[in-house]
């Protein structure tokens, strides 16, 4: 099978991948096919194509005629497709999913569990018998999922809890504090336990007079206004949200959450427990290899507060955004992620990028722009919406043409 990864000139290959698109009512009909090159709009909304080895939808290459999957390519021989440290490491997977992500409207709100919570999380929902694919489950694996979402477009985004004095101080100005329980006691007390209390018990009913409360917060944003371009920008979303979900209390978490926006080459990175949702935008993704999510409103799918409060971090940390550094001809997008580091490449007729130091296997998309990728005497051309697959022990190769990629290595360090 062995022989199979080479070129003729027995050299290891670098492939070009086949991934999924996976259609979800809030994807967009034109960012990843205008992506991928062609003029008109897919017919059903697309949200996210995938590029890795997730069992529930792994990138495929083409060998000897063939598809085949990119996870069983690394399982015939991990040490040569990962390099033996990150084989041994991530016992012998690929740890990263990398993405495109295109949201013409926003998801739900949610959040992802850690390592031990994944793990009881995922061996409860097994001896219950939940079928891995049932719209039922919270946990599909029982990894973690830290990750990076990098801006293609303008993307606006909720992330983390505000400071508890600033959300205090905006109930009160919208006098709000008779449907809001919990407003005087966390005035008196601004602590995380009286904030976590307050989300709760605002989140966790949708009864008929619970709802009315949706309609309410519209009118006295429409009544009062915002003060300033911040409040502009929450008060936006807080109508958008509640003419999609007009009953769902998902429609009060602009409140609560910070409310962001990233010009195209700006980073967030969401660790777990962070409540967040993605609004609108379009943006390179990647994260660990998992498709864990707890979720908490503005969404048709199952809604599971209980749990989703049990991993919820209530502190005002979870707004991290990522500056890249320039280093070595890439733009590098530093986390503390264990699984995976993102980088953006420029390229320009007559200046190649070159790597001749690879630490770990990667995966390039293009997202502008053709041209080639060279390495012991083979070629693949590359062209916008097009991504391929280098393998830990490709010694060299060279980028040339004119285009912008985003690389996704595992750091060694």
């Amino acid at each position: 099978m062995k022989e199979n990864l080479m070129n003729r000139s027995g050299k290891l290959k670098i492939f070009k991948l086949r991934n999924q698109i996976l259609e979800y009512a809030w994807g967009s009909k034109t960012c990843i096919s205008h992506l991928q090159g062609k003029d008109e709009s897919s017919p059903e909304p697309q949200a996210e194509l995938w590029m890795g080895t997730h069992p529930m939808g792994s990138s495929r290459i083409l060998i000897n005629g063939k598809e085949e999957s990119l996870l069983e390519l690394i399982r015939q021989d991990p040490k040569r497709m990962l390099g033996d440290k990150i084989a041994r490491k991530f016992k012998n997977e690929l740890p990263f999913l990398f993405k495109i992500l295109a949201a013409a409207h926003p998801l739900s709100i949610q959040a992802h569990p850690n390592k031990i919570q994944a793990r009881k999380g995922f061996e409860f929902e097994n001896k219950e018998n939940i079928p891995l694919n049932s719209p039922e489950r919270n946990y599909r694996d029982d990894n973690h999922k830290p990750e990076l979402i990098c801006a293609l477009t303008n993307f606006e985004a909720m992330c983390g809890f505000q400071p508890i004095g600033d959300i205090v101080e905006r109930i009160k100005y919208l006098q709000l504090e008779d449907y809001i329980s919990m407003t005087k006691e966390l005035e008196t007390d601004l602590s995380i336990k009286n904030l976590k209390k307050m989300f709760s018990e605002l989140m966790g009913k949708h009864d008929d007079v619970q709802t009315k409360k949706v309609s309410i917060l519209v009118n006295k944003i429409a009544e009062l206004g915002p003060r300033d371009e911040n409040e502009k920008i929450i008060f936006k979303w807080i109508s958008r949200l509640a003419a999609l979900y007009p009953k769902d209390m998902g429609v009060f978490s602009p409140l609560f959450l910070n409310v962001i926006k990233l010009l195209p080459g700006e980073a967030l990175f969401i660790e777990a427990g962070v409540l967040h949702t993605y609004l609108s935008g379009c943006g390179v993704e990647v994260m660990a290899n998992s498709d864990n999510v707890l979720r908490g409103g503005l969404t048709h799918k199952k809604v599971d507060l209980h749990n989703l409060i049990k991993i919820l971090k209530f502190d005002n940390t979870g707004l991290i955004k990522v500056q890249p550094k320039y280093s070595k001809d890439e733009y590098i997008y530093q986390t503390s992620a264990e699984e995976f580091q993102l980088s953006k490449i420029v390229t320009k007729e007559k200046d190649p990028f070159v790597n001749s130091d690879i630490q770990s296997a990667e995966i390039i998309l293009c997202t502008e722009g053709r041209g080639s990728i060279k390495w012991s005497g083979s070629i693949l051309e590359l062209k916008h919406g097009e991504s391929v697959f280098v393998p830990f022990s490709i010694s060299e190769y060279s980028i040339e043409g004119s285009m912008e990629l985003y690389k996704v290595v595992i750091p060694t360090g």
